[in-house]
């Protein structure tokens, strides 16, 4: 659902923005005394703050077209 490699999540204010909103909605909720939804907008924040800080790999880097590839060698 989260693919963290788009380039919509790249600026870190963004990945760090969605978790919290969602950590500061489940506290709201309860405190509102709905623990249900609170469980469930939780999980979304817990799911979105693995999808990407954890589980978010770096592009690798484009090598020149002259430096031989690992298979070259073989």
């Amino acid at each position: 659902m989260i693919d963290p490699n788009h380039p919509f999540y790249e600026p870190l204010w963004r990945r760090v923005l969605i978790p919290a909103v969602c950590a500061a909605w489940a506290i709201f909720e309860l405190v509102a005394g709905e623990p249900f939804w609170a469980v469930i907008i939780g999980g979304l924040g817990a799911y979105a703050a693995y999808k990407l800080f954890i589980e978010r790999k770096k592009p690798p880097a484009e090598r020149p077209a002259d430096e031989p590839q690992d298979q070259d060698l073989i």
